[in-house]
């Protein structure tokens, strides 16, 4: 018989060793294993990834690594709700198998499901988990992008040793960790794209009914199917291998994946998905972009990193840093332009500024190529150096513009259909709208509705029920209703990005004044407003809570939002009252100790009981008298168990934004004074509306030595904070990276 570990084993061949009983190890103790321990099922995904095997692991695996691969991803399939799910199909094709493409072959599935574990674990579907990992476990694991990784496809504990990988490192990564916790995933690919710009890999998974896109470590708040890369990906073609877009498949699908660091190799198997990615673009609204890299000399060996501007024939366009090391298409800044319009760009290089001659850009996605001696020496005030109070204005409101564009097509059929998805979750939302304003002064209105842990039909009537309840003078009253129908409607972590996108909807499209948002909600929906309010007190002028429970929330991150209680003596359901009143007491403390912080009014209405006769309606009135404190001076950020990147004009990165953290911040003259857990890397992000930035600004953070900064305002920093909230009142000039 043929010697089943020097050749590729085939279906054929690995049922007649079974037959005649030759099956050597790693195979026979393997098989043996999945069929006692797992069943018919365990049996049949050993044989499918047997099956398709490569030739160089049935010589280099043994038995125990197939053992603890097959227990790991069994052991996901009982864990997670959408691994019990996964079709036997896909479990043997995308969960069980232990490589992705040619890399090394890790025993990592262990180490993943422990690491990954923790981070999904209150997810509630495939894409959500997926949405989850990608935007926390490469900082848990210390990866990210870096052309000055060793090679392309590292294995993941080759990347982790050196924390750094290229695109397809990182998508190995993820492939894995996704796996690791039950998610069918698979590296996706392009030898070359139509452009020549270069290769590039990211992501599949599967979310149960059909297949998505991400790219590793480019989490995207706003879900999946979004990238960089979702324009080159349209003009792929089927036809031509080099320009094609493929998927990984263990096995054979009838092609084989690209592999461009070793072209000749056909041993990973693949299935064409050209066609899909055509389409793209109708989902996704894409921009004309250059991409740019600087050389040191006209050979172009070796790139350049320096801060760089481009500037329009209308002034500033936009800033962006050029990467040293190797070339690739991940790690160049890629800048949004108007084809046909003429822009030059701007260098600082050893304290020199240096300018190109002027380039007309074409419509598409285009590479620029600089080398140094192209450039002259020039001296321009607000290049490089900052710009001016009036620089700042017009190019804030430029980017504004122009991120809007990217996206008025996908926010306009949103607000259209009244629904928002956001990582598996749906928004859907009724609306009346009250009184008139002029455009970009009008108000907004979100009023959450009862119920909780109940049927569907149940909370869809308390749904209805909540747009009839108050009636603003003016403004755009919306009732949402809550994705889920746990007892915990508004507390979740998905809330707050779909509050975000709604509200950014309003601001762009619909008129809606950023200072002017009001929040509120009965029953189960004032519960939301307790936990919502403190988190994302930024983005509201007042709120309310109705006959709501506080649980666990603190009113801390109140400081500067003027809040509102409202209850019935009688509600005695989970002690409402009598806890209501307590929060009451609190707040008005909290407001006698913080002298202009913690407005509030405050109603125990005497008799009556969880219904209080629309008496509550009294809370819009008040509510309607307050703007947003958009830039203010004093702020205490109080993270909750949903935590946030920014808070106001505060930053922490994903990584560092734990529950139970404190900051207490405070600006007096040109002094920033922070104290409490501040995390290395946190950020300030500043505005003239809080000091002048002309000026020299002190920080002094806890006990340390204060430093002295002159800041600069900065278009990358407002476009930077624009791509994260759409939001121009609430756009910062320039930033101090603690």
């Amino acid at each position: 018989m043929k010697c089943l570990r020097c050749a590729a084993l085939s279906g054929i061949l690995l049922l007649q060793a079974i037959a005649v009983g030759e099956l050597p190890d790693p195979m026979a103790p393997f098989l043996r294993h999945a069929q006692s321990k797992h069943g018919d099922f365990g049996r049949r995904a050993a044989l499918h990834l047997l099956e398709h095997m490569p030739a160089t692991d049935l010589k280099q695996l043994d038995s125990r690594f197939l053992i603890e691969n097959l227990d790991m991803a069994m052991m996901a399939r009982e864990r997670f709700v959408w691994a019990k799910q996964v079709s036997e199909e896909h479990f043997a094709n995308d969960v069980l198998p232990y490589a992705v493409l040619d890399e090394p072959r890790d025993a990592w599935r262990a180490e993943f499901l422990k690491l990954a574990g923790p981070i999904v674990d209150e997810a509630k579907s495939a894409d959500e988990a997926a949405q989850l990992l990608n935007r926390h476990f490469f900082n848990k694991i210390g990866v990210h992008y870096n052309t000055g990784r060793k090679r392309a496809n590292q294995s993941p504990k080759e990347s982790m040793a050196q924390g750094k990988a290229s695109c397809t490192g990182l998508s190995i990564i993820l492939v894995n960790a996704c796996r690791a916790v039950g998610i069918p995933a698979r590296a996706a690919g392009i030898a070359l794209w139509t452009d020549k710009s270069g290769n590039h890999t990211w992501v599949e998974i599967h979310d149960g009914e059909k297949w998505r896109f991400t790219g590793a470590d480019e989490y995207d708040a706003k879900g999946l199917d979004r990238g960089w890369f979702v324009k080159q990906a349209a003009e792929a073609r089927k036809d031509h291998p080099l320009h094609a877009i493929y998927v990984s498949s263990w096995k054979p699908q009838g092609a084989h994946f690209p592999l461009p660091w070793d072209p000749h190799n056909r041993q990973v198997g693949a299935l064409n998905v050209t066609e899909r990615y055509a389409t793209v673009t109708d989902v996704v609204q894409v921009v004309d972009q250059v991409a740019i890299r600087l050389f040191a000399n006209r050979d172009r060996g070796s790139r350049i990193a320096a801060k760089g501007q481009l500037i329009g024939g209308d002034g500033l366009a936009s800033e962006f840093t050029t990467k040293a090391g190797t070339t690739d298409l991940n790690d160049m800044p890629q800048i949004a332009i108007r084809p046909g319009s003429a822009y030059r760009l701007v260098f600082e290089v050893d304290g020199k500024n240096l300018q190109s001659k002027f380039f007309r850009f074409p419509a598409g996605n285009t590479i620029l190529d600089l080398r140094l001696e192209e450039l002259k020496p020039i001296a321009i005030k607000g290049a490089v150096k900052g710009l001016t109070r009036e620089e700042a204005s017009k190019a804030g409101l430029k980017i504004f513009k122009e991120l809007l564009g990217k996206e008025k097509q996908a926010r306009a059929a949103e607000l259209a259909k009244k629904s928002i998805t956001i990582a598996g979750h749906e928004m859907k939302w009724l609306e009346k709208t009250f009184g008139d304003a002029p455009p970009g002064k009008r108000s907004l209105w979100i009023s959450m509705h009862g119920g909780g842990g109940a049927p569907a039909r149940v909370n869809d009537q308390q749904w209805h029920n909540q747009i009839k309840l108050y009636q603003p003078e003016e403004g755009i009253y919306v009732a949402p209703r809550a994705p889920t129908n746990t007892w915990n409607l508004w507390h979740q972590g998905h809330i707050d990005p779909l509050f975000n996108r709604l509200i950014e909807n309003m601001i762009t499209l619909r008129g809606v004044d950023p200072d002017k948002v009001y929040l509120m909600g009965y029953s189960a929906g004032g519960d939301g407003v307790w936990q919502v309010a403190p988190r994302m007190a930024d983005r509201f002028a007042a709120a309310s809570m109705m006959a709501g429970h506080p649980n666990e929330a603190k009113m801390l991150g109140l400081r500067n939002l003027p809040f509102g209680i409202f209850c019935g003596s009688e509600d005695h359901a989970h002690k409402r009252n009598d806890v209501c009143e307590a929060r009451m007491i609190e707040i008005k403390q909290m407001a006698k100790a913080d002298p202009g912080g913690y407005l509030n009014m405050t109603r125990l209405y005497k008799g009556l009981p969880h219904w209080m006769n629309l008496k509550d309606a009294e809370s819009v009135p008040w509510m309607a008298g307050f703007t947003r404190n958009t830039w203010p001076k004093k702020i205490v950020w109080y993270q909750d168990d949903v935590t946030h990147e920014r808070f106001y004009w505060l930053q922490v990165p994903q990584d560092k934004a734990t529950k139970a953290a404190r900051i207490d911040a405070e600006i007096t003259d040109q002094t920033i004074t922070l104290k409490g857990d501040v995390p290395e890397g946190a950020a300030l992000l500043l505005h003239d509306s809080l000091l002048d930035l002309d000026k020299p600004v002190i920080v002094k953070v806890n006990d340390r030595k204060p430093i002295t900064v002159q800041v600069k305002r900065s278009a990358e920093v407002m476009r930077e904070a624009l791509q994260q909230r759409l939001d121009s009142k609430q756009t910062p000039t320039a930033k101090i990276e603690l």
